[in-house]
């Protein structure tokens, strides 16, 4: 079974039952968030880039479990500390135990001098995950859905600092995903959106609205929350 654990603003979980990949794990100073970073359990962690409310976490999660950071250099090299790292670079395709990853861009800030953020194509259980990070809408989003039939998108629709619903609506479209979760959004008063008026906004795909501390069943036709 693969489960998405959302623990709130762009902090969530991806479980197939054997491996556990952790995204951008921003929990301390997270007023979303209903999980202490202590009780995380993971064997991968993905960063996009380095803005403190994505880095977060990372190296005390990373320390804990001796589990593997996963990212662009310049961005693992602001994690520190004696960690495992895996480094790619945009365009790259990593396989591993668990499926495979592929970094695509993202259209934002990289939080650190010389690197760039990005976003994840991820196959895992069975499904093809498209994590976007975070970024404004761009063209080449396009060829991110040809290139691999996305199961589910997971976008940011806070808009101020990524794109907001109306931009993320015509993402899904231009991904052709399947479903999408949206994601960075109403952790602060700057990014505060209604997620429904989003829903209402996609005619292309389910919109699968999880809130911090929900699961849910990405293998049930019907999302089955955990």
């Amino acid at each position: 079974m693969l489960t998405f654990n959302y623990y709130g603003h762009a902090c969530f979980q991806l479980d197939d039952g054997t491996y556990k990949l952790l995204f951008d794990p921003f929990l301390t100073g997270n007023p979303l968030a209903t999980t202490n970073p202590k009780d995380i359990e993971t064997d991968y962690i993905f960063v996009t880039h380095a803005h403190s409310d994505h880095i977060g976490d990372a190296y005390d999660i990373l320390e804990r479990c001796n589990a593997t950071a996963i990212g662009i250099p310049e961005v693992t090299d602001t994690v520190g500390g004696e960690v495992k790292f895996i480094n790619m670079n945009l365009g790259g395709t990593l396989n591993l135990p668990f499926g495979f990853v592929r970094m695509v861009p993202a259209l934002h800030s990289a939080g650190i001098p010389g690197g760039v953020p990005c976003g994840y194509v991820v196959g895992i259980g069975g499904k093809i995950i498209y994590y976007a990070g975070d970024t404004a809408l761009f063209s080449d989003m396009k060829l991110i859905g040809q290139r691999d039939k996305i199961d589910y998108a997971i976008l940011p629709i806070g808009d101020h600092y990524t794109m907001g619903p109306e931009d993320a609506a015509k993402a899904v479209e231009m991904l052709d995903a399947s479903n999408v979760i949206p994601v960075h959004y109403n952790t602060w008063d700057v990014i505060k959106q209604d997620p429904e008026k989003f829903k209402a906004l996609v005619k292309t795909a389910t919109v699968l609205i999880v809130n911090p501390g929900e699961s849910l069943n990405l293998d049930e036709e019907q999302y089955k929350r955990i």
